[in-house]
């Protein structure tokens, strides 16, 4: 995984002073390639890290090895750690790494860095809407995260005055979760007309982690969105395409004889599944419930009225 990477080779430069992308490629485990671009990364991130050419070159540190990385500035920091946040949730070993440099930076932006570590959680598995441009307003809702000041929104042509609590890319779709005085609430990000950052420090639950926050939210909204479970039956080649058309709502039930395998399918209505399948023809087989498959036959029945000549 590339964030623990990128901290691994951080605190390898620290240990060593001075590393070539051949070192850090034997050290890691990886291409020379890929350790390079893992050192460019690191250096358009704005984290201090420069080549050096020549005999006797390689990378380094700005100001050399320093065993409490007084080298970063406060930004600099968030930076690394925004990069190396989003995948500490699925990935113990980042956790690690994460700890060891946490308490290496210099403390006057610790918490900062800590902030930064939990500001944005990537949920790769959309919601069925298009991908959107990264709204402008996410850096700002970033730093607000991080410096924990309340942001008043204009939402739904309403102003609210919220804590914010961090961000969530959900399959570039960008989206606030925010304590309110109403309760925990999630905004999305490219529907606020309008926000501010104030003065007024903001309220965080001090046991708060934003990966597992997500997942409730994730778990509200699918039992809103997909109450109907539909049975169906297809080649196992296929299985990849129909997990890509219906996402979290598709879940292996079992593998059947003949390369074959039986999934469920959900979605708010009965239309909303036969409008999905009806693409596929006699590539799958809809064991049920009688309300799919009567819209199937439905469906099925308007086209070959008007296409069948």
């Amino acid at each position: 995984m590339r964030a623990d990477r990128l901290v691994a080779t951080l605190l390898l430069m620290q240990a060593r002073g001075r590393v070539t992308a051949g070192e850090l490629a034997e050290e890691l485990e990886v291409s020379v390639a890929t350790a390079r671009r893992d050192l460019e990364a690191l250096s358009s991130a704005g984290v201090p890290v420069y080549p050096q050419p020549g005999r006797g070159g390689g990378w380094q540190l700005v100001g050399g090895a320093r065993t409490d990385l007084s080298g970063l500035s406060a930004r600099e920091a968030q930076a690394l750690f925004l990069l190396a946040g989003p995948a500490a949730a699925a990935a113990p070993e980042v956790k690690s790494a994460l700890r060891k440099l946490m308490g290496a930076l210099p403390g006057t932006f610790r918490a900062d860095a800590e902030a930064a570590a939990d500001a944005v959680v990537v949920d790769q598995v959309g919601w069925g809407g298009r991908p959107k441009d990264r709204p402008p307003t996410v850096e700002l809702l970033r730093d607000a995260v991080i410096a924990r000041r309340r942001v008043r929104l204009t939402y739904t042509g309403r102003d609210r005055l919220v804590d914010p609590w961090g961000l969530v890319d959900k399959d570039d779709v960008w989206y606030l979760v925010a304590g309110t005085e109403q309760g925990r609430r999630t905004f999305r990000v490219d529907r606020i007309a309008a926000a501010v950052v104030t003065e007024e420090p903001a309220e965080r639950p001090t046991d708060l982690e934003l990966a597992k926050v997500w997942e409730e939210v994730v778990e509200e909204v699918e039992k809103r969105r997909s109450p109907l479970t539909a049975d169906v039956v297809l080649a196992k080649r296929h299985l990849d395409v129909m997990r890509d058309r219906f996402g979290r709502h598709c879940e292996l039930v079992a593998e059947l004889p003949d390369d074959r395998v039986r999934v469920r399918v959900a979605a708010p209505a009965p239309i909303m599944i036969a409008q999905e399948l009806a693409g596929w023809g006699a590539l799958v087989d809809v064991e049920g419930p009688a309300s799919v498959r009567a819209e199937l036959a439905r469906l099925g029945a308007e086209l070959v009225a008007r296409y069948a000549r």
